[in-house]
């Protein structure tokens, strides 16, 4: 069984600050990690390589060249090999043109039976790349998924709703966006650290996949940002201790003090 897992690097979003100016973030001095939802991804592809015979496992990132970092703590962690999309016809994608890159690169990449990615990235939320890449692709497709069972080409996949979850089958080849249910990420192995930086990771420019200038980037990206913010801090919240009666009492009383009720 083939693998690929979409992975990206990304700001820790504890540390991340807007330029009031510009309105974007400032990535400067910033710390970057794999990204929380693709973790889970990689964990679901390492489960399923532990449980199951001739499992290899890919990933695929787009970013700068400072994201090999984050590709080699993913072969750290497991994985068998990364290949990197890396050049500044890349820069400024938004959802669609990063899509159009990575499904390109997987293309290039032959054969696959699963490809496994996050719901979505901490640094924009969107939760489209991994949908798009599958109609690019032309594959079936579950998101939020919180569990899955494979049965030679079936998958069975549960997938989280709000209100509780659906059972779907789908056949492979097939793409998969996991979320933070679906199992709890490794740690990487000391040993694999070694190995990690003995394989080399691939780098790929545009010249090396089918997209051209026009489908790529920020003048290829219809997504258009008019202004970023970081929210103003609240006052911390309160909480109330005692009897079910002196809670409900003193809450309704702080409820009228603040003209609520």
């Amino acid at each position: 069984m083939r693998i690929i897992v979409c992975a990206k690097q990304v700001p820790d979003t504890t540390e991340v600050r807007i330029d009031k100016k510009t309105n974007t973030l400032i990535r400067e001095g910033v710390p970057s990690i794999l990204n929380p939802d693709d973790a889970n991804a990689l964990e679901a592809a390492l489960e399923l390589k532990e449980r199951y015979d001739d499992v290899h496992i890919t990933v695929v990132s787009m970013g700068p060249q400072q994201a090999t970092d984050m590709l080699r703590e993913c072969l750290a962690m497991g994985a068998d090999e990364a290949i990197l999309l890396s050049d500044r016809a890349f820069g400024g994608s938004d959802t669609w043109a990063t899509s159009n890159a990575l499904a390109s690169a997987i293309r290039s990449i032959g054969e696959f039976d699963l490809i496994l990615a996050g719901r979505q990235a901490i640094d924009g939320d969107t939760a489209q790349v991994g949908p798009q890449i599958a109609e690019k692709l032309d594959l079936p497709q579950v998101t939020y998924v919180k569990n899955l069972e494979i049965d030679g080409k079936k998958i069975t996949v549960e997938r989280l709703l709000e209100d509780g979850y659906e059972v779907i089958e789908l056949q492979m080849p097939a793409l998969l966006t996991a979320v933070k249910e679906l199992n709890e990420p490794r740690h990487m192995y000391i040993d694999k650290i070694f190995d990690a930086f003995e394989k080399e990771i691939k780098v790929m420019t545009i010249d090396d996949v089918d997209v051209t200038p026009t489908q790529v980037g920020l003048k290829a990206s219809p997504t258009r940002v008019f202004r970023s913010f970081t929210p103003e801090v609240k006052g911390q919240g309160e909480i109330l201790e005692g009897t079910v009666e002196e809670v409900s009492t003193r809450l309704v009383g702080e409820l009228k003090k603040a003209h609520i009720i």
